[in-house]
């Protein structure tokens, strides 16, 4: 009796896997998760390693990734103009205190306004991430 030699596998060596993607998407809603309470730090880190997780994934990971790269960039100009509004309240305050009962109920509003789009990210992300394990679309 002959015996059979197994078939021999050979590593893949393209990219574009959507196994590949998978640990990156996780980490990535994870540290965006932790985003709050480190100050947002973490979120710059899990922006890093989404881009860095990009090019070797695929399929829903890949669309898990491409999610979290659209949503720190949505946020992050939200904020930015919500952070000019609000200064540019302040300052119209100071240098016209007649405009102040206009303007401070307006900064108030803007501040709340940067509160909900906090809360807002971090539901957001947390649905991702229960998404993604549970191998649905984000």
């Amino acid at each position: 009796m002959a015996e059979e030699t197994p078939a021999r596998v050979e590593p893949r060596f393209a990219p574009g896997h959507e196994s590949e993607g998978r640990p990156a998407a996780l980490i990535a809603w994870g540290l965006y998760i932790l985003s709050l309470p480190s100050a947002n730090l973490l979120v710059i880190v899990g922006l890093i390693v989404a881009y860095a997780g990009r090019g070797g994934s695929d399929g829903l990971s890949r669309a898990h990734i491409d999610a979290q790269i659209r949503l720190f960039w949505s946020v992050f100009w939200w904020t930015i103009l919500l952070w000019i509004g609000f200064w540019a309240c302040v300052v119209g305050v100071v240098m016209e205190p007649a405009t102040g009962f206009v303007l401070v109920p307006l900064a108030i509003i803007l501040l709340l306004a940067l509160l909900f789009l906090t809360v807002w990210f971090t539901i957001k992300s947390i649905i991702g991430l229960i998404n993604l394990l549970g191998d649905r679309a984000p």
